[in-house]
């Protein structure tokens, strides 16, 4: 599948499905790598989010098929869909999310035929945690029966939200109507592997590349599967062959793969090679600047170096592209906790706390906000260093057993803040005047008693 080019404001291809394929990060969690458009030439930029389209940036997925017949003959869609099919296009570059459901709505009103636009549209209504994308994805694969993005797009949603067995067997009937679809081969592949059935999901993959041997997403779900079966040597070798190749008879098949970059950059986070990995997800993030995983995992190497204004811009870029993203909106708390904003980082930090208070770094971050902050607005100081005491407490209860942190040293900290503090409150209150000394009882003379003559 070749690259989609931006020639001046015009787009040619659609968006990349909002969870085309779901990631099981081994032990990091489940990400989400997401698709998006493209465009040839170098890097301009980390995560450029101008509303420009930089040279190097990948914004949409190319229409054609993936394999022989597919793609052939679709109708066209309308001059005012098209228009308004371009404005939707150029909002999603900025992160305007809102404006880009927007303008995809109104063209599929302006062309009821039009499955591009539907299929556009799932992929905003699905960051947008809209559950209308399934709808948008299906109507664009039921007028188009052959149309890959959507059908992908379709059954990854479900995968996302843990329907395994739909999504499979969705993809099974698709792939028996479109046997030489690449593209629906690829995706049975990562459903597959996301039921930890590595070796189907290799085959599939395997089958996907011998009807289109350039199909890179199959090579991408190659790797991705090794590193879920934490098989990183395997993984990183795929990798390899992607990214760099081997020799001058064995290039590489797409040097620019921005999902390849993340997956590696991923690896050597594991692995420790903090600059190496570092390094991948600012590729990563030139190539698909709406990648929020990539922008989380940076946005948190630079928040480690206490590097608060590299990271802010980073952040709030990912949360243009999900901003329910729970790891976002804590690592902008912490952002705004560093840069002495104690009242925006605290509502980042509320935010963390009601949608997952299982989190323990939320309630670590809170315990630095309340014991380092100079005015948490709402707390008096001994309500602040009390807060900071029951947060750090808290972090401890739900931390992985066998986490070495400075938890202990923090609540030393506290206890000895809180000192401070009854210590100063004590010295600040007026010292009460000295008691008169008590007035002393003067007894009465004794009356002295007339002395008898003796006899």
């Amino acid at each position: 599948m070749g690259s989609i080019v931006l020639t001046g404001s015009r787009w040619f291809g659609v968006l990349f499905g909002a969870s085309a394929l779901v990631v099981a990060v081994g032990c990091s969690g489940t990400e989400e790598v997401v698709q998006v458009p493209v465009a040839g030439g170098g890097f301009v930029g980390t995560g450029d989010l101008s509303g420009n389209p930089q040279p190097g940036q990948q914004w949409s997925v190319p229409d054609a098929g993936s394999g022989a017949g597919i793609g052939e003959n679709r109708p066209k869609m309308s001059d005012t869909a098209l228009g308004l099919y371009q404005q939707g296009m150029q909002a999603f570059v900025a992160g305007d999310l809102a404006t880009a459901k927007s303008q995809f709505t109104q063209a599929t009103q302006a062309d009821s035929s039009a499955f591009q636009a539907f299929y556009s549209l799932g992929v905003v209504q699905e960051r947008l945690k809209d559950e209308s994308a399934s709808a948008s994805y299906k109507q664009a694969f039921t007028l188009q029966k052959d149309y890959e993005p959507a059908i992908v797009a379709y059954a990854m949603l479900k995968a996302r939200k843990g329907q395994l067995s739909e999504a499979d067997s969705f993809l099974t009937q698709k792939k028996n109507e479109l046997p030489k679809s690449a593209a629906v081969l690829t995706a049975l592949a990562e459903t597959k592997s996301l039921a930890k059935d590595t070796g189907s999901a290799q085959s599939l993959a395997s089958e996907a590349l011998k009807i289109n041997p350039d199909f890179k997403p199959a090579m991408v779900v190659i790797a991705r599967d090794y590193y879920r079966a934490r098989k990183l040597d395997l993984a990183l070798y795929a990798l390899q062959g992607i990214l760099d190749g081997f020799d001058s008879d064995n290039p590489p098949r797409d040097k620019d793969n921005a999902e390849a970059l993340l997956i590696r950059g991923l690896i050597f986070k594991e692995q420790g090679l903090r600059a190496k990995s570092i390094s991948e997800m600012e590729n990563a993030l030139r190539v698909r600047p709406d990648l929020v995983e990539a922008r989380v995992q940076l946005a948190t190497y630079y928040l480690q170096a206490g590097d608060s204004a590299k990271a802010r811009p980073v952040i709030e870029g990912a949360l243009r592209f999900d901003n329910e993203n729970v790891l976002a909106q804590l690592l902008l708390g912490d952002c705004y906790r560093l840069e002495g904003k104690p009242a925006e980082a605290k509502t980042r930090f509320d935010y963390v706390v009601k949608r997952d208070a299982s989190l323990p770094q939320v309630h670590y971050n809170l315990g630095l906000l309340y014991l380092f902050s100079a005015n948490v607005p709402g707390f008096t100081p001994v309500q602040q260093i009390d807060a900071a005491k029951a947060s750090f407490t808290k972090y401890q209860e739900l931390r992985p057993s066998g986490t070495a942190d400075d938890s202990d040293e923090l609540l030393n900290r506290v206890k000895l803040k809180r000192g401070e503090l009854e210590a100063a409150a004590a010295a600040a209150q007026p010292t009460p005047p000295a008691a008169a000394p008590a007035p002393t009882e003067t007894k009465p003379a004794e009356e002295k008693q007339p002395t008898e003559a003796k006899e």
